[in-house]
This record gives C-alpha cells, structure tokens and sequence, in this order.
C-alpha cells in the first residue's frame, strides 16, 4: 500500500520537480528567440550587451533581460567554442541567477553553464566573481571561457596567489573575476588593512558563483584565513606570571593528563588575584573575573600550562638558549616548530631562556563570514542535496537538482562487507585485476594517502600497472584524471582529488592534443594532429564502451555521503554506461562507528568464509542512515561554532565600514570633534558626577586627565569654586577651550593638512586597537568554556563579554585619537631635516664629551646614527606630522616614553597623570 506523501509526489511532484517545471516557459522563450540572435554579426552580438546595459539603466530587471541575455550568451558560446549549452544547462543558469545551487552531475558542463548567469549579472556593471578550489582551475576557466565573453564585449580577469597587486586591480575591475576561494578571502582582509580608496582591490561584494561549492562552503567553512604579524614584546609579563607559578599549592589547581589540560580551583583564582594585586599587575579594585582582565588570566593559564603539563627532556629540551619541542611519537626533535597562543613562551619564561615575540592575528575571516558578505550567491556541485539543510539555513541557498541530459544508465552494485581489512584489500586486487584484463577504466577511491600507498604497493605486487593522483600538482592531477578513461587503465585517487576534471573515456582529445603538439614542436600541423587524435579516441571509446564504461571501485565509505556520491558521479556522464561498487571492512571506521562487534559475531555463527562478502540493500541503507547521522552531528558542531564568529563578525563589518567611510569622506572634523566632545563629557561623568556635592568632585584627578589628553593647564579647581557652577558648566567650558585649541592648530596648519592627519591617525589608532582586541576575543573564546561548569551559557557569556570589550575598544578609540591630534604637530620637510641636524650634533656632541672624561670608552664607543624623526603620519603635500613636545623637566618629555628612565612601579607615572606608574603606562 502506497503511503501518503508518495501519492501526492505522484499527483503533485516534488519540490525539485515543481522547481524544474516553473523553468520551463522561460527555456521555450530563449529557444524561441535563437533564430534572431544566430542571424546577428560578431560586431551586432557585442552591440546587444551595451543594449542590455542600457535598458538596465533605465529601470529593467535583470529577470526582464535574462531571455535575451541567455539567447546571445548561448550564441557566442556556440561561435568560440563549438559548444550550445542543452536545455538543461539554460536551466542550471536560471537557478544559478536566483540565488540556488544547481547540483548536476559531473560531466553535464557547468563551467559553460555558468556564462550565462554571469553574463546576465555582469550587465549591472559591479563585476561577477566566478571562485573556484586551487589556482589551476581558476586559471582555466578563465582562459577558456573568455573565448565567450570577450566576443560579448566582456572583459575578464583572473586573481592567483603571487600576483603583483596592480594586475590584481585590473582583474578585479574586469566584469568578470575568476579566483580562488583563498584568494579573495585574502585580499578582503588587506584591502581592510589599506589607507586609502585608491589601494583598495575588491570594488564590491555584488555576485558571485562558487564552483565546488560543498567543498569551499562546507568541507572548508570553519577554516579561518589568518593575516599575522609579530605582536608586541610581553616577554617582562611572561617572567612576572612565571614566578608565581612555583609558589601555587596542589589545591590551587586540578590537572587532567588525559586531556592535556590544567584549571585553577577557586582557591587558585583567589590566591592568583591577591599576589597580581600585590604586585600591581591587577589594577586596584579589578578582579579576574573582569573582561579587561582576559589576556592576563590567559597568560597565567598558559603559564600553569608550562609548568605543570610540559616536561624538559619529555616534551621537550633546551639547546642553545632554545627550547625545541620533541614529536612524541618518534622521539625526534622538531626544530622551528613552535607550540601557539603564547603557550611556547610560557615554557621559555619557565626556562628561563630568551622569549620570542609571539605571532598575533591582524585580521582574519572564516569561509562563512565572507561569502555571507555578499547580495547574492550562487553555487555549483555534482553533490549538494545531502547537506540542502546546512546551506539553507547558514547560507540562504537553496538545493535545485537539474536533471542530467541524458538519462544515467549508470548501475550501482550493493556494497560488499569483508570481515578485515586484509580481506577486503585481497578482493579490491583481485578485481582490479580483472577489470584491467577485460580493457575496462577503472577509478579507485580511497580516504587517505596511506591507503594509497597501500594498495598501490599491493597492485605493484601484483604487476598491475597503474597511477597514484598526487593532490599536491593540480597540473599532474588534471592530466591523469584526463586520462583515466583510456581502456584498461587503473587511476587510485583520494577522495578529494580529481575535481574539476572531466574523465572522458577513451581518453581526453584537447589534452592529448597540446602534448602531441609540445612534443612535435613548431613544424607540426595542428589540424592534422587533431585529427589523428580524434580517431584514436574514437576507437579507444569503442573499446572501453564495449568494456562497460568506467568502474568507480570505492575502498571505504566516507563519513560525508556527499563525499561517496562525488566519486560515484566520475562515472556515468552524458549518458555512458559504468558501474561503481564499494568495498567496505567491519574494521573500517565507520563501520566501527556503527557498532561491528555484533555484526562480526553475527556473520560468524553464520559461518562466513574467509574471504566471503554480505551484500544486501538493507546493509546500504543502515550504512546510510549512520552517516546521516555523522553529517547530523558535523553541521551542529559547524552551527555552534559559526555562532561564536557571528560575535566578531558582527563587530568585524562595524570597525571595517567604519575604515572605509573614515577613507571616502574628506572632512572628518565633525567625526573627531564628536569624539573629542564624548571623551569630555565621559571626562565629567567619572571625575565631577551629577548631583553630587562639589567636595566629593575629583578635580585634581580631572585635571591630570586634561594635561594627559590634551596638553593643556586649564583653572579646574578656580571653575570649580565658582558659586553656582555644576557638573554640565563645567562640561561647556572644557569643550568650548578645547574647540579653540583645535581652531587654533586649523588656523596655524592649514585645514588641509590637518583633515589629512585626522584621516590618518584616525586609521592608525583603529588599527592598533583592532588588532589588540582580536588578541583578546581569542583569548576570550579559549576560556569561556570552562563557565559551562557554573551552569552557564558560554555563548551568552560570550556574547556579553565581547560586546563589553567592543564597548571599551570604541571608547580608547576616542581618547586615543583625542589626545593625539590635541597634541600633534605638523613640519615641513626643512624643519624635518633641521630637527635630524641638529639631534645628530647633540649626539655627536654628547659622545665627545663623555670620550674626553672617559678615553677608556672611546674606542668602544660606536659612532652615533642619525636620529630617525619621530613619525606618525605623513601629510601628502610632503609635511611631516610628529607628536608635539611637551615642555622638558629634568630631560625627561612626559609624552615621550624614550625619555622616561626606568620608573618604579609604585613611583609616580613620569606622563604627569599623578597615578603611579603601575596604574598608568606601567599598567599590565
């Protein structure tokens, strides 16, 4: 009795059906309108795209362009490449303009497909980006199918690792961009790093088609593209924390060797809180528990680490003033690797040995974030229907299953289950063998490398001969696979090989064409040459047709379905017959995973022999549902996750929107008068509180502030006297003193060059401080686990606390920026050049004088360098900017930190603040 739901797919359809079926007035349309586009010129078919344009312009949709935007794509494909795009490629293309993943089957032609959802979105003029998995496909892609866009008047580029950024401007500016996935994650983050418009790279983040689109989108989702530089010198800190580590008792903290970790218990946090207050690296009245404190419990769980989880001599040895990690699994040293997130220079500080700066993050991105960035997405795969869930619900993409051009007579065998591995591999040599012998292709999957090599050795063994596809050369990679249909032949490949490359059988005529014709040189006649290759394809065709198509012989199920099904999708194409089968082992790890021991005592109270196979379907389907369920359990893991970069995400778009409109505008004095105004009234809030009485206002502290910030001696404590004067008089008058030392810096400077500093100190403050609250969301994110134990959220915590820490970011922003245009100044390049001339005469003058009191000194003494000009910025009419000197006491410029002498923690801070120096600049 046939159930409900597949009744109604009987009368209704399903989904995807009904979606293929909407398609098709649209198909008939563009068909009907072939006879008009294949009578116009070369010249009248580029003339269509500027009409195309233009009717864009003026108000029509791209949706009201696609027939005939898809009618003259198809006929110039038709002219360049020989090639008119089926029925159902037109099909794929419209999914492709709406935003879905078109999955089809390898060998249906999606690369050409996707010229015509690129065309049509091109015509809006903000340029398409086609993204692709390595360099290589980029590159061709780009070269063959631009055959087909330049005779549209198209232009295109290509974006590869290694190119020179002035090329990458041009390729990006091109209608249409092939890159790499990588590629365009990269340039994201520099051009997010760049100081002006004009540096900038990417224009826009409008369309784009990702090819392979389950690998990039899933498979490579949570890989975060990382730009680092080395980070600040902590090397004092990590020395400091390092001391208290041997005075912690065993209550102190709890290790768990299992894992490799080591926590604090609460009477370690609490004697960890009263020493770093002892010793002023906790500012007074903070706590642990603070998120201004997150790096600081991050080193002392770093330091703990060291001493309490890394042994000397086990995990590791000093050589030469370094420590060098040893592998634990063969014992060997493992120079120049080093342990990451300022674990390795815990040890060192352990040690005792010299501390290398630590790596930190400048800028970084996952797969998800960027390609969320933009208005509209498409993809392509032979393999998207199994994860429609996940693309769905992270990408907003929806799965349309474009049915094939002709029907698939491909047979699929039941998989057959070995006992062991040895077994298993036995039958897969024998039946390579086999099919070698009859003059049938055969592709061999395996998961790994190491499998590779095995089975390679054992078909070595067996005088089999054949190829191993190393993943490493796309170029060596292409080129098998191109030759994977030749009959008889025996290819061994990875899961994640071979995409991209279409396995023809009998062989692949272009291919062997350009290395007929490299091998000829330049006599050869290439006309003559195709067609001799033609016909020996032919024949090979014939023969490996007769021989049953491609055998797609798969060594293990993969934990992905989507992974089985690319490999089972190589054979099969436009209508040939083929066969694929796997072989499985009760020892292989998903059958592990799906609970073999009582299969294995099953099968041998049934008295399975040596060697002997189960096969049946319902095997397939158990198979099937526990890797449903793994794929269940991967993209819950990858949704937690994406949730947790959402957080900086979000703050991501803020601070790198707010780069680019400090670029795009000129006048940014609304911006930081603004700032200065908040900073103020911040001032007020904190030092003279409202409605409080004038003897509980902090005007001494106030007035260390405005020294600090602005450079100015102000008659706080004369304002605060006054009768009569509140919180907000004083408030008016700060601003107002404030507005006029600005106006005066305006007036002596020029308001040119001053907007040109404001631009770039505003850019280089938001730079550094990003960039140390990356540092610290890191941090952040490696600790906020542990509050699960205390029965809460960690993404709320998470959450919370991020938000708190973007909160203290936007507000050193402002002070920051305040303070550094209250006290900059602007020189000319002859007073640049006076300035070095005469520091470099005091030095000279300083060294004599101390080689005539001390001639023992002299010789040692190396000659002075000149001074480099202490630069912030640079104003592009050649002024140079400089912080301005503040008035010198006893040598020392309290806005100069190279003149201060070593301060004492408990000293006052020789800024001037009147806090002590542990509190101000020497705070931790």
């Amino acid at each position: 009795m046939l159930g409900l739901g597949t009744i109604a797919k009987k009368v209704f359809g399903t989904p995807n059906d009904r979606k293929i079926k909407a398609t098709r007035p649209l198909v008939e349309q563009i068909n009907a309108l072939e006879p008009e586009f294949t009578a116009l010129s070369d010249a009248e078919i580029i003339g269509k795209t500027a009409e195309f344009r233009e009717r864009f312009a003026k108000g029509e949709t791209l949706d009201d362009l696609l027939p005939e935007a898809f009618a003259n794509a198809r006929e110039a494909a038709r002219r360049t490449l020989g090639l008119r795009p089926f029925d159902v490629q037109l099909m794929g293309g419209i999914f492709l303009h709406q935003g879905n993943i078109s999955e089809m089957k390898t060998g249906e032609g999606k690369t050409l497909m996707a010229t015509l959802p690129v065309y049509l979105n091109a015509l809006a003029g903000r340029g398409v980006h086609v993204v692709t998995v390595n360099d290589y496909l980029a590159r061709r892609d780009a070269e063959w199918m631009s055959l087909v866009y330049h005779a549209l008047g198209m232009t295109v580029g290509v974006v590869v690792p290694g190119m020179a950024e002035p090329e990458k401007k041009v390729a990006y500016d091109a209608d249409v961009t092939y890159a790499t996935n990588n590629e365009l994650g990269f340039d994201y983050l520099r051009d997010n790093m760049k100081s002006s418009l004009d540096q900038v790279l990417q224009r826009d983040h409008y369309f784009a088609i990702v090819d392979e689109v389950d690998s990039i989108l899933v498979d490579e989702a949570r890989t975060p593209l990382i730009i680092s530089g080395p980070s600040q010198d902590r090397s004092e800190l990590y020395r400091t924390i390092d001391k208290l580590v041997p005075e912690l008792q065993p209550e102190h903290y709890e290790v768990d060797e299992k894992q490799r970790g080591a926590t604090f218990t609460e009477e370690g946090n609490e004697f960890l809180e009263r020493r770093l207050l002892e010793d002023g690296i906790l500012a007074e009245g903070a706590t642990l528990y603070d998120p201004e404190s997150t790096n600081l419990v991050h080193h002392v769980n770093q330091a703990l680490r060291a001493h309490v989880l890394f042994k000397r001599d086990k995990d590791y040895i000093v050589r030469n003033g370094e420590v060098v990690l040893i592998d634990e699994f063969t014992g060997r040293m493992m120079s120049g690797r080093r342990l990451s997130e300022g674990l390795h220079q815990a040890i060192e500080a352990k040690e005792g040995v010299s501390i290398q700066p630590e790596n930190v993050t400048l800028a970084s991105v996952t797969f998800q974030n960027y390609f969320r960035l933009y208005e509209k997405l498409g993809g392509m795969t032979g393999t998207a229907a199994t994860e429609a869930e996940e693309f769905q619900e992270i990408y907003n993409l929806g799965v349309v299953e474009v049915p094939t051009n002709r029907p698939v007579i491909r047979q699929d065998d039941d998989d057959q289950v070995f006992r062991t591995a040895r077994e298993k591999y036995e039958a897969i040599v024998i039946e390579i063998k086999r099919a070698h012998e009859d003059g049938q292709p055969i592709l061999v999957g395996t998961t790994s490398i190491e499998k590779s090599e095995l089975l390679s050795g054992m078909l070595k063994a067996a005088s089999v001969p054949h190829n191993v596809l190393n993943a490493r050369y796309h170029e060596q990679e292409a080129k098998i696979i191109a030759e994977a249909g030749v009959p008889g032949a025996v290819t061994i490949a990875t899961n994640m090989a071979g995409r991209g490359t279409d396995i023809q059988l009998g062989g692949n005529v272009d291919a062997r064409v350009l290395d007929e014709l490299e091998t000829a040189g330049e006599d050869a006649d290439p006309a003559a040459i195709r067609a001799r290759v033609e016909a020996q394809i032919a024949e090979a065709k014939a023969k490996a047709l007769a021989a049953g198509g491609l055998y797609v012989l798969a060594t293990e199920r993969h934990e992905s379905r989507r992974i089985d099904n690319q490999l089972r999708g190589r054979s099969g194409r436009q209508g040939d017959p083929g066969r694929t089968s796997f072989y499985l082992s009760l020892e292989d790890d998903l059958m592990r995973i799906f609970g073999s021991d009582r299969l294995d005592s099953m099968l041998g109270r049934l008295g399975m022999k040596e060697g002997e196979a189960i096969v049946h379907p319902w095997v397939n389907k158990a198979l099937e549902k526990a890797q449903g369920k793994v794929e269940a359990r991967n993209f819950d893991i990858r949704k937690n996750l994406l949730k947790f970069d959402d957080v900086m995400n979000d703050q991501r778009k803020a601070i790198f929107a707010q780069r680019r409109e400090i670029m795009e505008v000129e006048d940014l004095s609304e911006i930081t008068r603004d700032m200065r105004h908040q900073v103020i009234e911040d001032l007020i809030t904190e030092h003279v509180p409202a409605r409080a009485y004038a003897d509980q206002w902090d005007i001494e502290g106030l007035n260390a502030e405005v020294r600090r910030i602005f450079g100015v001696d102000l008659p706080l404590q004369a304002w605060a006297d006054e009768e009569g004067v509140d919180d907000e008089t004083i408030s008016e008058r700060l601003i107002a003193e404030t507005d006029r030392l600005m106006a005066a810096k305006v007036a002596h400077y020029g308001a040119q060059a001053m907007r040109s500093v404001e631009k770039q100190v505003l850019l280089q403050v938001i730079d550094q401080n990003w960039r140390e609250h990356l540092v610290t969301l890191d941090h952040l994110r490696s600790v906020v686990g542990f509050r699960g134990y205390a029965q809460r959220d960690p993404l709320n915590e998470y959450k919370t606390e991020a938000f708190q820490l973007f909160e203290s970011l936007l507000n050193r922003l402002r002070i920051e920026v305040t303070r550094m245009l209250a006290h900059v100044q602007i020189m000319t390049s002859e007073q640049q050049q006076a300035m070095i001339a005469e520091m470099q005469a005091r030095a000279e003058a300083e060294a004599k004088e101390q080689a005539a009191s001390h001639p023992e000194l002299a010789e040692a003494t190396a000659a002075p360098q000149p001074a480099p000009a202490a630069a912030e910025a640079t104003d592009p009419s050649g002024a140079q900017v400089v912080p301005m000197p503040a008035p010198r006491t006893a040598g020392v410029d309290p806005d100069d930190p190279a003149t201060w002498s070593r301060s004492g923690r408990n000293d006052p801070c020789p800024c001037g603040s009147g806090k002590k120096y542990k509190h101000c600049h020497g705070r931790v």
